[in-house]
């Protein structure tokens, strides 16, 4: 005779809660409904140890749904840095009982649109439409047919979709607020971006919010920023070229990076040149790309919330689930904050 199924009812009583108690836990409502930290805890390790799985069929029966997140993305999946939003996506579709279909289209407008028909066919709950780097996405036909989120992107034309970005302005404050707090007023020149909002990458959302967020604490605190230099490829070669450039007319005091690859090419110059960082020139980069750790000393750097974001993204897309039966379609931004890592490569400005 084969061993019979654990049902929630066993989980309940083995933890000393009641089956409603024990069904908010493992359907990921514990915190949304005030239930103690302590008792989730429990009743998770009881689910564990005794072996108990969730009847999807039965929930997708009762609720109408099949439990599943459709994810789809251009490079995210083979990406290194930025896999850590499909992480967090997994982890918070997993917390609500849910699973997620993940599909790359390496950038291809035909295989997204047949990555998100085939989602569709499959009876995904919902569909996260992700992008690696911020920017404007065409969104590929199909995805208004059901709740769906973008991801790192915006819609390139009028939508009703909801994204999840990262908080670049607010990003671009923080890297300025630690060049001033460390007492830069002079000597500070831009690697990747500007000085101009059109002096950007093509299609860099992130360019131009960073800019935004650094010019404006630099204009408040009376920042003299001396140059920028805009840098077709934020790669650590682009860094280094700009930087030399850089040095052939000026003694900098501290260079803000547009991200950390584009610091680890200012760092090569600047110590061909005889220059240490920090104590002769102060250098702050953004995305906490692992590159930030290797350098020394350590870069600081506004961290990409990739994690975050891939949490955020299906958090929002299973509110849209009430949101869609109640009728309400407003498109909203959900900004993500970006934290700053802080390490050895900021100091106060020399006085030789």
């Amino acid at each position: 005779m084969g061993r019979r199924r654990v049902t929630l009812a066993d989980v309940a009583v083995a933890s000393g809660v009641s089956a409603t108690t024990a069904s908010l836990v493992l359907s990921g409502r514990a915190r949304e409904l005030r239930i103690s930290e302590a008792v989730e805890k429990r009743v998770r390790a009881t689910a564990h140890e005794l072996g108990y799985r969730r009847n999807t069929l039965s929930v997708g029966l009762r609720t109408g749904r099949s439990q599943t997140i459709g994810f789809v993305s251009d490079t995210v999946a083979s990406s290194g840095l930025a896999g850590d939003m499909i992480r967090g996506a997994v982890d918070a579709a997993h917390r609500r009982g849910f699973m997620l279909f993940v599909g790359e289209s390496g950038g291809d407008p035909a295989v997204e649109r047949a990555l998100v028909e085939a989602m569709h066919d499959r009876r995904v709950d919902g569909i996260v439409f992700a992008a690696m780097y911020t920017r404007t996405v065409a969104v590929p036909d199909g995805l208004h047919d059901g709740p769906a989120v973008l991801l790192n992107a915006t819609a390139a034309s009028r939508s009703s979709l909801h994204s999840v970005l990262p908080d670049e302005v607010e990003a671009g404050r923080s890297a300025a607020r630690v060049v001033v707090e460390a007492g830069h007023r002079a000597g500070v020149h831009l690697i990747g971006a500007g000085p101009g909002l059109d002096d950007i990458p093509p299609n860099s959302t992130a360019a131009v919010e960073r800019l935004v967020g650094l010019w404006e604490v630099f204009e408040a605190a009376g920042v003299d920023v001396v140059s920028a230099h805009r840098c077709p490829k934020w790669m650590p070669e682009d860094g280094y070229a700009a930087t030399h450039e850089v040095l052939r007319e000026h003694r900098p005091r501290a260079l803000v990076c547009f991200n950390d690859r584009l610091a680890f090419g200012a760092y090569q110059a600047l110590g061909e040149a005889g220059l240490a960082v920090p104590d002769d020139v102060s250098v702050v980069g953004f995305d906490d790309h692992p590159i930030a750790s290797w350098l020394r000393p350590r870069l600081t750097t506004v961290a990409l919330p990739h994690h975050e974001l891939g949490v955020r993204a299906v958090e929002v897309l299973l509110g849209l689930f009430e949101r869609r039966r109640r009728g309400q379609r407003t498109p909203v931004v959900h900004r993500v904050p970006m934290p700053v890592r802080e390490g050895g490569s900021v100091a106060p400005p020399s006085t030789t």
